[in-house]
Order: C-alpha cells, then sequence, then structure tokens
C-alpha cells in the first residue's frame, strides 16, 4: 500500500514539474512584462522586394507612434523601443524573425506585415506564444476562426471592406454591368475579387474575366489584349506595390483607358507617386491620404510630426497603419495601466480612438478595426503640389454593417 501510495505521488509530482514547465514560456513573459526594461514592440515588414517603399514608410510612421509614447512619459517610466526586422516578404523568413523577437530579443508585442500570406504566419507565431500582434496588412483571413485567436487584432481594413467600398461606389455609376478583374495569384487579390464580386451583386455586374497573373511580373502584354478582346466597362486590377505600378502603366500604353474605367481596391499613394500620369483617372479606395487633414484635425496633427521628422515629407496611407498599429498597443497599455496581455486585450478592445483619421475601434468578436474607407481618384493635370495626387470622391464611414458577420466568420454569437 505504501509502495502504491508513493508511486502516485511520485506520478503526481512528475505531472506537476510538466506542467510548470510548459506554463514555464508564459509565465517568463508575465515576469518580463512586469519588469523595468523598455516596452518591446517586434515590427516585421518587408523592408527589400516588391512592397519596399510600402514599407520602409510603415516605420518611419510608427517611430512617430514611438516617439508621442516617449515624450509624454512611457508608461511607469518605461519608454517604448520599435524592433524592425526584415521579413523579405516571404512567409518562412517572418516566422523566422516572428520567433527571434518573441524568444531572444523578449518583445512586448508584435506589430506589422504587408502581405496576407505574411500577416497569417506571423499571427500563427504570435498566436501559440501568447503575444498581442497587430496586424498592418490587408487580410480576410486573419479574422477568420480557424485563423483568429485572443492575441490577434488587425488595424487594417480588409479585402471585404475595401473592395466593397469601391464597388458600392464604382459598379452603380459606371458606363455599363461588365467587369474583368487582373489578379495578382495570391491571397490579397483573391479576396479582393470575392470582395469586388459581393459587392457587385447589389448592381447586376457581369463577370467576363478573373486573369491571374504571378507577384513581381514585369510584362502584362499577354494579359491585356484577352482584355481588351472582352470589352469590359471596368477593370479591376487586384494587386499591390510596384506590380500596381507595372499594370496601370501598361493598361494606360496599350489605350485600354478609351473603352474602359481602371479600377484599383486599395489606390496606394506610393503607387500613384511612383507611376506618375498613367494613374490619371484610375478610381480606387485607401485608408489615408494626407489631405484628410484638411477636415480632419488629428490628421493634420500626425501629417505636422510626420512633415518636422522627414524633412517635409507626408505619410503614406501604409505609412499610417504603421503609425496606428504601434499606437493602438501603446495605448492599450496606457488604458490597462498594465503590461499584461489579458488586460492590455481588455483595454485594446474597449478603445474608442480618434488618433489620425477620425472615429475607430476594434470588434469584440475578431479584433477587426471598424474605419472609415476614403474612395479617391488619381490626379495629374491640376495637382498644387507634387505630393497632390489624389481627389476624395466620398468616404464611407465606419460602421460593423459593413463588415462580414463574426457568425460568417466562425465565431461563437
Amino acid at each position: 500500500m505504501s509502495q502504491g501510495i508513493d508511486r502516485r505521488k511520485l506520478l503526481q509530482g512528475a505531472a506537476g514539474v510538466s506542467a510548470i514547465a510548459l506554463a514555464a514560456p508564459a509565465l517568463l513573459r508575465s515576469a518580463w512584462a512586469q519588469g523595468s526594461g523598455p516596452i518591446k514592440i517586434g515590427f516585421p515588414v518587408p523592408l527589400t522586394g516588391a512592397f519596399g517603399a510600402e514599407a520602409n514608410d510603415q516605420v518611419r510612421a510608427a517611430q512617430i507612434a514611438v516617439k508621442e509614447f516617449n515624450e509624454t512619459g512611457g508608461f511607469e517610466g518605461r519608454m517604448a523601443e520599435l524592433l524592425v526586422r526584415d521579413d523579405k516578404l516571404n512567409p518562412g523568413e517572418a516566422a523566422t524573425r516572428t520567433l527571434e523577437l518573441i524568444e531572444k530579443d523578449k518583445v512586448n508585442f508584435i506589430v506589422g506585415a504587408l502581405s496576407a500570406a505574411v500577416t497569417l504566419s506571423i499571427n500563427n507565431v504570435a498566436r501559440e506564444r501568447g503575444v498581442i500582434y497587430n496586424s498592418i496588412s490587408q487580410s480576410d483571413a486573419i479574422n477568420e476562426a480557424k485563423d483568429f485567436g485572443r492575441t490577434t487584432f488587425h488595424e487594417a481594413l480588409n479585402p471585404h471592406m475595401t473592395a466593397g467600398a469601391v464597388g458600392r461606389y464604382v459598379f452603380p455609376k459606371a458606363s455599363g454591368k461588365k467587369v474583368a478583374f487582373l489578379t495578382a495569384d495570391y491571397a490579397y487579390g483573391h479576396e479582393m475579387v470575392r470582395g469586388f464580386r459581393k459587392a457587385g451583386e447589389a448592381s447586376g455586374i457581369e463577370v467576363v474575366a478573373d486573369i491571374r497573373h504571378p507577384i513581381g511580373a514585369s510584362d502584362y502584354s499577354a494579359f491585356l489584349p484577352r482584355i481588351a478582346a472582352l470589352k469590359p466597362d471596368v477593370l479591376c486590377l487586384c494587386n499591390f506595390g510596384r506590380d500596381q505600378v507595372v499594370s496601370i502603366q501598361q493598361a494606360t500604353e496599350f489605350g485600354l483607358k478609351r473603352t474602359t474605367k481602371l479600377v484599383a481596391p486599395v489606390l496606394l499613394f506610393t503607387a500613384r507617386k511612383a507611376g506618375g500620369d498613367a494613374f490619371e483617372g484610375v478610381v480606387g479606395g485607401t485608408s489615408y491620404y494626407w489631405r484628410l487633414e484638411d477636415s480632419v484635425p488629428s490628421a493634420k496633427a500626425f501629417n505636422d510630426k510626420f512633415r518636422a521628422a522627414y524633412n517635409g515629407a507626408v505619410p503614406s496611407d501604409y505609412g499610417a497603419l504603421g503609425y496606428a498599429g504601434v499606437r493602438s498597443v501603446l495605448e492599450g497599455v496606457k488604458a490597462a495601466k498594465s503590461l499584461e496581455t489579458d488586460k492590455v486585450i481588455a483595454a485594446m478592445e474597449g478603445l474608442k480612438a480618434d488618433f489620425y483619421k477620425g472615429p475607430q475601434s476594434f470588434r469584440k468578436c475578431d479584433h477587426q478595426l471598424v474605419q472609415s474607407v476614403l474612395i479617391v481618384e488619381s490626379k495629374h493635370k491640376d495637382q498644387k503640389t507634387p505630393d497632390d495626387v489624389f481627389t476624395i470622391l466620398a468616404t464611407e464611414g465606419p460602421d460593423e454593417k459593413v463588415l462580414r458577420t463574426c457568425e460568417e466568420l466562425g465565431h461563437k454569437a
């Protein structure tokens, strides 16, 4: 009997040791969070590659949020620090860099990414280790129950919101119902097409083609004649960064604009600057444009800080997301009066803010940021300054009704 009791005690003791060992990383992170060193924010973005211009602007704007936080005293005397890493626009590289940031650099939070596939990779690593990740890249999947975790937040618009807003504006005004898609063949492009199709149902659009191209394509001559032969009324270019610049330039040179309205779900400030007058008349959506300062005081305040830091330059749309993504987690710390994960999550869920573009808040079921979408048209002839590249045609205000429902995403009611 005594041998049996001793054996049971031994097994119970071993089980206890195993439980402690499994819990150790979480316990250590809690200890790091309550320490006295800097508040570390890991920031993996594609500094090199096709989206490098956008990523570098994300870094510049994120540094503004860190500077603001530190200049107001930080949190209990602890200053914030941004740890930037190049994810090279590669999911495997992003996972490696994120793991290093968490396990080696002991970051408190992760903010970043600029690709749908990469943001899911980063989220997987952060979620498994219980670290809050605020994504600043468009993705529909990150809000779905299969990829979402309680530590997941999504600062960026998602394709359903962006393509939906653009489609609701463009399709009723189009000269006809025939719509073609030129689509980057990865998650972002596919999700944008899905958003356009959904938005187009109310207008009765006829999809005549969805032609896919690889990321980084430099020659669209094989695609454009096929599109022209279909005589679409609207061509939606569901791509990003350098791909957007090259495809719009070549579509313009090919003469498609004579019969077809060119539309981009996300019309990038950086792409427009690089693409020049080829973008004339292209309509698209964006989360931010610096000319919001004409009507939104918080935009003016953000722009002025950016100008002061970077020799008069204005922030881009994705740059602004770098600022907002970092600021959201730091404001969460202030509101929680703690760095403990659960407390910061609760504080971010309750955050009602106007950081740089008007009202915003996170929806509780999937931590998607509810925010405005701007509909803009590119201009060239009437520019007042080199940065005066868009006209704001309309604003779709922040409204949970334009999001997919929590039930659609697989979350319990």
